[in-house]
């Protein structure tokens, strides 16, 4: 049975938006929060989990892109969260550097 089509996105700016939010914008939040994890935690850990958790994260971040009613309010929330992630990566990374210099 084919969906409703007023329950569908209109416009395909906006499908667009959704779909690279959900697979771009999803990795690399996913990416990003493994990061800093691995920059606090003890980092062999990390990225063994990466393996499963990332999956499962980057799927379940992909299906939020796609409830959302705005591709563009969803890639802001993703790029946020990417930064926020970033900015504890960097000070992680400054404080407990993975690599001795």
């Amino acid at each position: 049975m084919p969906a409703n089509k007023k329950y569908l996105t209109q416009s395909p700016w906006q499908r667009i938006a959704k779909i690279t939010a959900g697979f771009i914008g999803g990795y690399i939040v996913t990416i990003t929060l493994h990061l800093a994890l691995a920059t606090w935690l003890y980092h062999v850990n990390v990225i063994i989990t990466l393996t499963y958790s990332g999956f499962i994260l980057w799927a379940t971040l992909m299906i939020v892109a796609f409830l959302a009613k705005s591709g563009w309010k969803i890639w802001a929330i993703y790029l946020a969260l990417a930064f926020l992630f970033y900015v504890i990566f960097y000070f992680g990374n400054m404080y407990n550097p993975i690599i001795q210099p």
